[in-house]
């Protein structure tokens, strides 16, 4: 049996009904953790590394994307999916892949503070994988702000592994982190 039919989350493309009710989600997260990036330029060697720490109290950490956008962009993401139980939208997630044809990027992925860590993401994370393996992709990637320690965890808990960063790559000049999986 599939996880989301253990769970009860059902998995459907998204319709445009949806978009409201997915604009109205608690995208909101709170951590306790970062990674933080320390950058080293000497001589003909650069070396970034990132470290976990511990904050000296919790953030919360709004979504690096305007929401909105998706009310105006939908059709044109690759995938555009949702988790719901008993007919409440429990969280979205969407794929594009546009610049590399065979890479599949999830950039924008949400499930609500109040469904969180009851596997909607987990299930809706599958359905993705699913899908990108039938479209003959070959690789997925997960962009997370370094600061949202509890979405890194998750990519790692899902088989992703680190695969780089973009220093700045938010409106905020927050840095992107990148998580990657192979699919073949």
């Amino acid at each position: 049996m599939s996880a989301a039919a253990e769970s009860g989350i059902v998995v459907r493309p998204v319709i445009a009904a949806d978009i409201k009710r997915i604009l109205e989600l608690d995208r909101t997260t709170t951590t306790d953790y970062i990674w933080q990036m320390d950058l080293r330029e000497e001589d003909s060697q650069t070396r970034v590394t990132f470290q976990r720490t511990r904050l000296p109290r919790s953030i919360n950490i709004a979504s690096p994307y305007d929401i909105n956008l998706l009310a105006v962009d939908w059709k044109q993401r690759a995938l555009v999916i949702v988790g719901e139980a008993a007919g409440r939208l429990l969280g979205y997630l969407t794929l594009t892949h546009v610049t590399t044809p065979q890479v599949g990027v999830i950039a924008d992925f949400a499930v609500d503070r109040l469904a969180r860590r009851k596997g909607v993401g987990t299930v809706l994370l599958g359905a993705a994988k699913d899908w990108a393996t039938r479209a003959g992709l070959q690789r997925l990637i997960i962009e997370t702000q370094s600061k949202n320690f509890p979405a890194i965890c998750f990519c790692q808990r899902n088989g992703f592994a680190y695969c780089g960063y973009n220093d700045r790559y938010y409106a905020s000049q927050d840095v992107a982190l990148f998580f990657g999986m192979k699919l073949r």
